[in-house]
């Protein structure tokens, strides 16, 4: 069962196959040895790795492929709901339940994709920078600030503002997706 609208079938294109594709593939490249290259003063394994997890308490990798997921969720149900209840994907538009559950669906998107919007901007801000001050005082007496070198900082910082520009086209994706649903509902355009 494919989405009833055009902008949904979009959305699960975009969504599905370019951002995961970028994510998969470019996340890969940009953060996939972020750890081993992250290097302080002293450069010692212990401190790299005490200050990476302070500076990286989740790495992008893992939290866009989270919101990836999750974002899946409501979507998902719906379409194992209509599988299961043999819904007819003309169905969906025609009959009020069926379009308000799947409005709802969509809607549900929205908020997740607003949620992980803002985590993401909580979480790594929208510029990776060169130096990354670490608080090492309970690792190491001696000092308590120690400078570390953030590997390919201008390539993360690119990353970063290319997956706020796919959260933000999934939510305008999301947002027309209803106008267009709430368009055919009042006759203002003809079903497929």
């Amino acid at each position: 069962l494919r989405p009833p609208t055009v902008i949904g079938q979009f959305h699960t294109l975009f969504f599905g196959s370019v951002r995961m594709f970028f994510l998969g593939v470019l996340g890969f490249a940009v953060y996939g040895n972020e750890a081993l290259h992250f290097s302080c003063d002293p450069d010692k394994r212990e401190v790299n790795l005490f200050c990476y997890n302070q500076f990286r308490p989740i790495t992008p990798q893992v939290f866009w492929a989270l919101q990836l997921v999750i974002v899946l969720v409501p979507g998902a149900f719906f379409h194992l709901y209509a599988a299961c209840k043999s819904i007819k994907q003309e169905d969906i538009l025609q009959k009020s339940f069926y379009t308000g559950f799947y409005v709802f669906s969509v809607f549900l998107r929205i908020i997740l994709e607003a949620v992980a919007f803002w985590l993401q901007i909580q979480l790594f801000g929208f510029k990776v920078n060169a130096i990354y001050m670490c608080d090492v005082g309970a690792l190491e007496k001696k000092f308590n600030i120690t400078r570390c070198m953030v590997p390919e900082h201008f390539e993360k910082t690119i990353f970063l503002i290319a997956m706020y520009t796919f959260t933000v086209i999934t939510v305008v994706l999301c947002v027309a997706e209803i106008f267009e649903i709430s368009c055919r509902r009042l006759g203002v355009l003809k079903t497929q």
